[in-house]
Parts: structure tokens; sequence; C-alpha cells
């Protein structure tokens, strides 16, 4: 742990203060108020994005023909997908950031524009208590697409756990048969924080996850993280076996998911340069932009636009301005929820649905993967589903910039 280097803005009083409150908090954390150090101007709704920083690798296995190999192209994507979601968004160790908290209707819009061609993401905060983010990214082209619903449930126990609740669904084109799609039930992994005692924020992922397939193969993630004597940070092994038959390995994957990792056939046991298939390397492989409207021709709702003024206050380093920006959404998300009430309505989500239904996929493949068929719904204010109706209302929908001030005023306080 020695080689961990201390945060010279953790040693003062607000951080040892934020450790006590937080090994003495009995609650969810996520409530608690952080050091202005740690704070990030990036929203939670924002983190839909890192699924699909490489389009081409997550439009691949709709060009595969074998199932076993789609697959195995699958897993890769996934695989490719956790250091963009979990390591520091800065890219520097130990410099991890709590994300601002959405409020209920936050969007997050965007898209990616490259070899792959175009690729939308919608990202929309669909509950608030418990708080639920969904998303949907579909590439046109090939038409594969992810939707799926997350939520965090932070405890404290030596340091601070996050249980992840919800799942995604990934929906790959059969190819030849553009009227078949193969679907991917995706679990989340466990994560913790390590370096809280040095003021160095990272998250190290735990325990495992899964993607099991309508055609019969299953993946199963390990998170190995660093030990204390030996090992490297964030490392991984993953198997892709038929499943119900976890010892028959055609697949492994092993490495650093913030680094390097190598794709080998058949199980781990006879890996050599003969099986080796594939080597990942984040480094050599830079991520597609991500690109976003301008603030000014954002909906009110958007991200960056609504945050805009709290992510201007964390820059400067200005805390009370950063108070005073975040209390009037607060104020103004409270003062609607409680007009709401009074109204007998409920909060319209704009591109997703709770289904009240049962849910195909999760009837067939929940079980292989120890998900409930109900998918957390209990936990997460429904089950969340894309609506395609819905998009397509409002692809087409122009605000005046009267309707945007008075949006922003109603539900924002701005």
């Amino acid at each position: 742990m020695s080689e961990q280097p201390m945060n010279p803005q953790a040693t003062g009083s607000s951080w040892s203060s934020f450790l006590k409150s937080i090994a003495s908090f009995n609650g969810d954390l996520s409530s608690l108020t952080a050091p202005p150090f740690i704070l990030s101007s990036t929203s939670l709704t924002e983190f839909s994005s890192y699924w699909c920083e490489h389009p081409s690798v997550f439009a691949a296995p709709a060009k595969e023909g074998d199932p076993a190999k789609r697959a195995l192209l699958v897993l890769k994507w996934f695989l490719t997908t956790l250091k963009q979601q979990y390591a520091s968004r800065s890219e520097q160790y130990g410099n991890e950031k709590k994300p601002l908290n959405p409020f209920l209707g936050e969007l997050f819009l965007g898209k990616w524009e490259d070899d792959a061609g175009t690729t939308d993401l919608i990202s929309e905060q669909v509950n608030h208590h418990p708080p639920a983010t969904a998303y949907c990214i579909r590439n046109q082209a090939s038409g594969v697409q992810l939707q799926g619903y997350n939520a965090q449930k932070a405890s404290f126990s030596k340091t601070i756990n996050i249980k992840q609740i919800g799942h995604a669904v990934l929906s790959v084109p059969v190819p030849s048969k553009s009227d078949e799609n193969d679907t991917y039930l995706i679990t989340l992994p466990s994560l913790h924080v390590e370096g809280l005692i040095f003021g160095a924020p990272f998250v190290e992922l735990d325990s495992s996850s899964y993607i099991t397939s309508s055609t019969g193969f299953t993946a199963k993630i390990q998170y190995l993280g660093k030990g204390w004597v030996s090992g490297k940070k964030n490392s991984f092994t993953a198997t892709l076996y038929p499943t119900g038959n976890e010892k028959d390995v055609l697949y492994n994957c092993a490495g650093q998911w913030t680094k390097a990792f190598e794709i080998h056939s058949g199980p781990v046991k006879h890996n050599s340069s003969k099986t080796l298939i594939e080597t990942w390397d984040p480094d050599t492989t830079p991520a597609s932009e991500l690109i976003i409207a301008p603030s000014e021709k954002q909906h009110p709702l958007e991200s960056r636009r609504a945050w805009a003024g709290v992510a201007e206050g964390i820059a400067k380093g200005d805390m009370d301005y950063v108070g005073r920006e975040k209390t009037k959404i607060e104020q103004a998300q409270r003062e609607m929820r409680k007009k709401e009430r009074a109204e007998g309505r409920v909060w319209e989500r704009r591109y997703f649905t709770a289904r009240t239904d049962a849910d195909e996929t999760l009837q067939t493949l929940a079980s292989n993967v120890g998900l409930d068929e109900g998918g957390d719904a209990d936990r997460t204010g429904g089950l969340w589903r894309f609506d395609a109706a819905k998009a397509a209302k409002v692809k087409d929908e122009t605000l005046s910039e009267e309707e945007k001030t008075t949006l922003a005023r109603e539900l924002l306080g701005q």
C-alpha cells in the first residue's frame, strides 16, 4: 500500500470528518455531502455513454455468423467498456470523483459518428426514490441495441461498497436473418472504493458478473482486484461456456480491465501462443468522440445544460456558488413532486416505460445468472424498457426559447 500517493488536499480536517461521517452512517452513502475536492461536475446520467466508446466493437457481433464466436465478441465488447465505466474519469490514478446525483427526468443525449456509422445514445433518470438511470444505445447500420437500467446502493464496511442494481439487455441481429435477433442478458459487477485513507480514491471491481445468451452460451467474469501481498489492481478472468456446463470452457480472457487483456481459445490451462486469438490494449485503441448538441440547443433537462451553474462553481472551486445552484434545482424538484401529488399525477418519462407485464428476456434467461424475473423492479421504481413510440413522438420536438425558459424555471429553479 505504500505505493499509493497521499492526496495533499486530503490532509485537512474536511477529509477526516468525511471519513468519520461515512464510517458512522447507516443509510445510503449517496446522500452524504462530500468534501469539495472530491466532487465531480459529471452527472450519473452521463455514465451510460461509457457502454459504447468503441462503437465498432459494439456493432461487431452482428457480422459474425457462428453463435459461439458471436457470444465471444459480445464478451470482448463488454470487457472493453469496463475501463470507461469504472476507471477514473480523469485517467489519473487515485483521483476518482463523486458524480452528481441526477434529478428525475434528467436527460443525456448524444451520438457517435465513426467507421461503424451513427450510434445513438439516450439516457434518462427514470426514478428518484430510489434513484435509477435507464439508457438505450443503438447502432443504426448494424441494428445492435443495448438497453438497461441501474441503481447503486452504497454502504461502508472498512471501505465504501457499492452494489449495482439492475441489468442490461443486448440485442444483436442474426446475419442473413433480418427478422431474427439474439438476446444477451448482462448483470452488473459490484465495486468498492480503495485508497480512502490516503485521500486518493479509486474503484476496484469485485465478485462476478455474467452475460447469458438466447443462443445457449454464458460468460462469467470474475474480478480479482489487487491482493495485499501480490497481484495487479483491476485484474480479471473470464470464461465462455455452454450454458449450464461451466467446466466446458470454449474461450477464456484474462488481464487488467484498465489495461491490456488476452483472449484465448479453450481453458486457461492450455493457454499459449497457439491458443491466443487477440490482445486488446485500450492505450492503442482510442475511444470515439461522443457528439453532444451545443448547450443552447439542448433540452432544458439535459445534464450539461441543467448542471452548468454547478459545474462552473466546481471548476472555480467556489463551493458556496455550487451550493446555491444545487439548492435551486433540488427545491424546484421538491415543489414539482408536491404539485404532482396534489394533482394526482406522476412524472411522465420521456423515453422509457415501466413494464407491468412479464418480460420475455428475463423469463427465459434470468435464472441462468441468478437474476429475478422481476428484474429488481422493486428496487429501481420499475422494470424499465425503451419505448420506441415515445422516442418517435419527441424526436422532432422543437421548443421555443420561451418554453425552454418556463421549463427551466419550473423544474430547475433557474
